[in-house]
């Protein structure tokens, strides 16, 4: 058989579902056998965008989504994409085109060491030489993307290697079972927990799984402990709990931040360092216990006394297992903390101003949406309003990236979720700045029949920098422009577009949009000023309750 139908095959046998991306020239046999595989191949209009969407496959289902791209400009727009699954910990495979390596077809045009300009951004990157080698290469990459830590794998297949005539021979996947943690480590964390006066929870991303979701809950349920979360662990327990402080949005000065200032012993269930700290550790300070799949990665401002390592969710049940409520304990700064924190996330949700502010933005699509709706970020100044306002009901249903934290992947995030769960309701909240850097994308989107909605935050400027420039008291500068008739602009894909002119009918035209067949753009101009103001002076000027 050819290498191209065996490695479509290889494919197959990991349950491949999809693939999405753009073919060229050198991919054309891979494409060929795709074309009888039950492999169904999305079509976009950008690799990185394709790139996005295998990752959020991966990172929703748990298993390595698949991305296509030829060599060359290909392959190097695959980059961005890359690096988003492997610090976000989304398992992704990459396949990419090359000329033929055994005999020179056009000299040296388009040709690039792809394998080596992967090199640092995967966890495995390699050329296939030989087409017998492809079952145990697909097997290896699959292996290493899914495995904890997730990330991205690169494959390279030449397009003479994919001609090739081999043998048809498969490598059956299995599924290896995690580790448990030491009982030793167990127990020294069960003694610090009882030891501690103020014990506080933290959850981060690694916590995203069903089985790691319940024993937390079953945690915080017998011990009364209170949690509060990363932006990439939120909803991983119902954030309606009576024992939720909050999210991190931030790394220091909000309101949450004074119980941890009170705490002194932090329980941290599948945070890293790659994520943007949700604290500072200091020398003599807070002792933190670290729970993950694998050891801590030390820094200057997290260096864990503990480490419990091994499959989190049987950590937690054994250390929920084993722990007793002590009568040291002394929840109840934490009580207030969290009035403080619920006050001061309500305010300025039902300010009807025009445009419109985050707070209010915020909360209008909270109600819009069913608790399984999800939404997707794109990244700037809003995503840390959502961070911090938005309630998550369920795991993985504010998708959102604070690991490489790039601008242009919240739109094709969506689409790569509503793939995955086709039934519930996805809305796509960009900035006019990101949403540009992927747009295209719209026709993929129409061409597939979505139900998707699309709102874009109108400021016509890179808010989040113009944040910062404020923050440091810089003059503002270089940071504005201009943007299309966003609704003209959907309309011209075969999009449906619609304008929010006052903060009224806001949620009329969101609940109309989720609720309707098609592709849905809302234009929603966006008012920033309280950006400074809230973010920067109110919570700098704070003083945290005695």
């Amino acid at each position: 058989m050819k290498a191209s139908d065996l490695f479509v095959k290889a494919l197959e046998n990991e349950g491949v579902e999809y693939v999405f991306g753009i073919p060229g020239e050198e991919n054309l046999d891979f494409l060929d056998s795709l074309r009888n595989s039950s492999i169904k191949l999305i079509l976009t209009r950008h690799e990185q965008a394709a790139g996005f969407m295998a990752a959020t496959y991966g990172r929703l289902t748990g298993k390595p989504g698949v991305c296509l791209s030829t060599l060359g400009p290909g392959a190097t727009n695959l980059v961005t994409a890359a690096a988003y699954a492997q610090l976000g910990a989304m398992p992704m495979v990459m396949l990419t085109g090359q000329k033929p390596i055994k005999k020179s077809k056009q000299g040296r045009f388009q040709i690039l060491d792809v394998v080596d300009m992967m090199r640092p951004i995967t966890k495995m990157t390699r050329q296939i030489v030989n087409g017998n080698n492809i079952p145990s290469a697909v097997r290896e990459a699959f292996r290493l993307a899914g495995e904890e830590r997730p990330g991205a794998v690169h494959l390279e297949l030449p397009e003479d290697v994919a001609a090739e005539d081999v043998t048809e021979v498969l490598f059956e996947p299995n599924h290896i079972r995690r580790p448990n943690s030491d009982e030793k480590s167990v127990r020294k964390a069960v003694e610090m927990i009882q030891n501690a006066k103020r014990p506080l929870l933290l959850i981060g991303a690694g916590a995203n799984r069903k089985r790691t979701s319940r024993a937390l809950l079953d945690f915080i349920d017998k011990t009364g402990i209170y949690f509060f979360n990363t932006q990439m662990g939120k909803g991983v327990i119902d954030e309606r709990h009576p024992q939720y402080l909050g999210t991190a949005a931030l790394s220091d000065h909000d309101y949450l931040h004074c119980a941890l200032e009170r705490s002194d012993l932090i329980v941290n269930v599948g945070h890293d360092v790659i994520e943007k700290p949700p604290f500072f550790m200091e020398a003599g300070g807070k002792k933190v216990i670290h729970v993950n799949f694998f050891s801590a990665q030390v820094d200057d401002v997290y260096f864990p006394q503990l480490n419990v390592v091994g499959d989190i969710a049987y950590s937690i049940k054994e250390i929920s297992r084993q722990v007793k409520i002590q009568e040291n304990w002394a929840f109840d700064y934490f009580s207030r903390i969290k009035k403080e924190v619920d006050i001061h996330i309500s305010s300025g949700a039902d300010n009807p101003k025009f445009p419109i502010n985050p707070q209010y933005l915020v909360a209008e699509v909270r109600k819009a949406l069913p608790d399984d709706g999800i939404v997707t970020l794109d990244n700037g100044i809003y995503k840390i309003w959502f961070a911090r306002n938005f309630p998550a009901y369920q795991s993985n249903t504010l998708l959102l990236d604070n690991a490489l934290a790039t601008m242009g992947a919240g739109f094709p995030s969506a689409i790569g979720a509503k793939i995955v769960y086709p039934k519930r309701k996805v809305v796509s909240i960009c900035g006019d700045g990101g949403f540009m850097m992927n747009s295209q994308e719209l026709e993929t989107a129409v061409r597939l029949q979505l139900d998707l909605v699309i709102v874009i935050l109108n400021d016509s400027a890179y808010g989040m920098i113009k944040w910062k420039q404020a923050a440091l008291n810089f003059d503002e500068f270089g940071l504005d422009y201009g943007n299309p008739d966003f609704v003209k602009y959907a309309e011209s894909y075969g999009a449906k577009g619609h304008r929010v002119t006052c903060s009224a009918n806001l949620i009329e035209v969101l609940q109309q949009c989720i609720h309707s067949k098609g592709v849905h753009l809302i234009d929603v101009p966006v008012d920033y000023s309280e950006n400074h103001k809230v973010l920067n002076e109110e919570l700098y000027a704070k003083t945290c309750i005695l």
